[in-house]
């Protein structure tokens, strides 16, 4: 560990979308140990409206990464983001970056290795895996047996309704070249989804990308920070189309403590609000962790813990947890890891890791429908189920 520095961390943000103006920078704006000195985005209008908002300066997304006194870069922008925490690492850089890190295990190596090379921090943007929750979960694991069951459980709605209480602008018609960087980006992402995947139909790209990458991923992350570590194959995946819009999938597998994991993540575009539960079952009790809602900045997650106790009634309490949201300490860890060399939770590897693991997930899912991947999936898909 090092000395902690006395000076705020100047930090700057690439990509001022949603996530960026209802979580990333007003956490950075009230954080005595952060100095955001500029803000980035293709969108010059939208960036120098931020900017003016919050004190900083706007600049190109170049021209941020290299400025001298930016240490350290949050990068919010859509799609994939290997490429340019690439970048900002080669500019002597640090980087916190927004999942996914990478659509390939090969990309979010090489992000890792480069960080390692330059002696940089590179964390990714799992804040789940940040939460407070999960420090209580894991000391709760030793009162609960041996762990039997992991049930994972997702309600996704539609997004507008969990963005109400933001009070946003209604998005203005992208200037032309902020919807040409799209098509672009969109090109570049499906290059790298074909690379992770091969040449599945479309819709099995959109499903990898959009579900997978966007949204399974966060527990997938999250179940590394849990310790239970991951699926080294699905034994049982299915879909349930979704029209419109994606379909239901459930998957089941062996995690490596012989326990098993049950994963059910439903579209639902109607739904009163977003619900995400982990349940982690043992011969002598339970935990369950209900995970605060997404783009609410000091909303906090809970935890139940059912014991049998001493006597033969079973014994139920809730933790009390700190007001400190997961994003809040996300962002923390990421300040303490530059200043203080603390270790990073959700690093590049971790990252690799996580993709590896959907695109196993992704085999087993085509399978049930005759389907064989190809790219780096295709040994994920010769495994015997």
């Amino acid at each position: 560990m090092r000395p902690e520095s006395t000076n705020p961390l100047r930090i700057a943000v690439l990509g001022v979308g949603t996530i960026a103006r209802s979580v990333h920078l007003p956490l950075i704006a009230r954080h005595p140990g952060l100095e955001l000195v500029a803000v980035g985005d293709l969108d010059e209008a939208r960036a120098a409206g931020v900017a003016r908002a919050y004190g900083a300066r706007a600049q190109s997304p170049a021209a941020l990464i290299a400025a001298a006194d930016v240490e350290a870069v949050l990068i919010a922008t859509p799609g994939n983001h290997a490429a340019i925490a690439a970048d900002a690492l080669r500019a002597g850089k640090h980087v916190l970056a927004e999942k996914p890190l990478a659509l390939t295990v090969a990309d979010a190596l090489a992000v890792a290795d480069l960080a390692a090379e330059r002696g940089l921090v590179a964390q990714v943007g799992s804040m789940k895996a940040h939460d407070a929750a999960v420090g209580v979960v894991r000391a709760a694991l030793a009162e609960i047996g041996e762990l039997r069951l992991v049930e994972v459980s997702v309600r996704h709605p539609v997004d507008a309704p969990q963005l109400q209480h933001l009070r946003l602008d209604p998005p203005a018609p992208p200037p032309p070249v902020v919807a040409e960087a799209a098509r672009a980006g969109d090109w570049a992402d499906a290059e790298r989804v074909r690379a992770a995947v091969g040449d599945l139909p479309p819709a099995w790209h959109g499903l990898y990308r959009s579900v997978l990458c966007g949204s399974v991923l966060h527990e997938v992350s999250l179940l590394r920070a849990l310790g239970t570590g991951l699926p080294a194959v699905f034994d049982h995946a299915a879909l349930v189309p979704g029209e419109p819009g994606p379909p239901v999938l459930t998957a089941t597998g062996p995690l490596p403590s012989g326990a098993r994991l049950q994963l059910s993540w439903a579209w639902l575009p109607d739904y009163p609000e977003y619900e995400e539960t982990v349940r982690l079952v043992g011969t002598a009790g339970a935990v369950v962790l209900d995970l605060a809602p997404p783009y609410v900045l000091d909303a906090r997650s809970s935890v139940e813990v059912l014991t049998r106790g001493d006597g033969p009634a079973g014994v139920r309490r809730r933790a009390v947890l700190g007001h400190d949201g997961a994003f809040q300490r996300q962002l923390e860890a990421f300040a303490a890891a530059v200043r203080t060399g603390a270790p990073v939770l959700v690093d590049a590897a971790g990252a690799a890791a996580d993709v590896a693991c959907l695109q196993r997930l992704l085999a087993a899912l085509a399978a049930g429908h005759g389907l064989v991947p190809g790219g780096e999936a295709a040994a994920a898909a010769a495994v015997p189920a």
